[in-house]
């Protein structure tokens, strides 16, 4: 009786331990992305300076076209900080091809110190 008792244990634990394994490792832990606009605030009742609208015109007529259906590039939203800086994104999106969010950030007067980009995902077009 104390040998099947044994053995059930060990069987136990075994089990256990493989469900650990395979659960644990099959799982995605990659680092949540952070949000390069956090403390900012959209800007609604007032346009950009003109020499911002101009900059990131400019940024977006230098992206690489994909494809003869043509990409898509919008919404465009422009955001402000507290200490006086703005920012603009959009978002561009190649035909069945990736989706990416441009971040433009521009310092006080106006000019551009630093763009980023994150992955949105993968959109298909029949």
């Amino acid at each position: 009786m104390n040998k099947i008792i044994r053995c059930s244990n060990l069987f136990g634990l075994t089990l256990v331990l493989s469900m650990t394994l395979f659960w644990g490792c099959s799982c995605n832990t990659s680092k949540p992305t952070s949000d390069p606009l956090a403390g900012w605030q959209k800007v609604y009742n007032s346009g950009p300076d003109p020499a911002v609208v101009k900059d990131y015109q400019d940024y977006i007529q230098q992206l690489p076209p994909i494809g003869p259906k043509g990409d898509y590039v919008g919404p465009v939203f422009f955001y402000e900080n507290k200490a006086g800086q703005h920012a603009v994104t959009f978002e561009y999106d190649k035909p069945n091809k990736d989706v990416w969010v441009y971040y433009l950030f521009y310092e006080k007067n106006n000019r551009r110190i630093n763009v980023e980009m994150t992955y949105r995902g993968r959109y298909w077009n029949p």
